[in-house]
């Protein structure tokens, strides 16, 4: 695998990711909030402490994009 074709891939990880990551805000702020009554029923948590653990993953899912795929992409672009 060349340069090239390194960053053609992680450009398109970063770009998936990040869709996902937008599903997942849109979702989660979705109008009638019926993914939070779900969880909250399923896994018998408050609604407090979904906002707070859905917050938690979804920014820890986004420096996991930034750390392995952003940054990488960057310095490919830089060094190449």
């Amino acid at each position: 695998m060349n340069i090239e074709q390194l960053r053609h891939f992680l450009l398109w990880c970063t770009i998936i990711n990040y869709a996902i990551l937008l599903l997942w805000v849109l979702l989660a702020l979705s109008g009638n909030g019926w993914l939070r009554r779900l969880c909250v029923r399923l896994y018998r948590v408050s609604g407090e402490q979904f906002d707070a653990i859905n917050l938690a993953g979804m920014s820890f899912y986004k420096l996991i994009i930034i750390v392995f795929n952003l940054v990488p992409l960057i310095v490919l672009y830089v060094a190449g």
